[in-house]
């Protein structure tokens, strides 16, 4: 790291894992490939989630302003 002070979410992990034994190694992106598919995959996921919600409000909309589909409703 190369800021001088640590943040609150920094320091509250410091005082977490002070008590235990254990060296953090960095891998660059490039050399944890697995690591970062999986994290593509999932965010993949999300926007494909958000995406198909946004759809599905769309046509809700559009099918709300429709006058044939209104008057097929109030016929129902």
């Amino acid at each position: 790291m190369t800021q001088k002070e640590l943040n609150l979410r920094q320091r509250r992990w410091l005082e977490l894992l002070k008590d235990y034994d254990l060296v953090i190694n960095y891998h660059p992106r490039k050399a944890n490939i697995v690591a970062d598919a999986l994290s593509w995959k999932s965010l993949f996921t999300l926007r494909a989630s958000n995406a198909h919600l946004s759809l599905r409000m769309m046509i809700r909309e559009l099918q709300d302003d429709d006058p044939k589909l209104i008057a097929k409703r109030g016929q129902i």
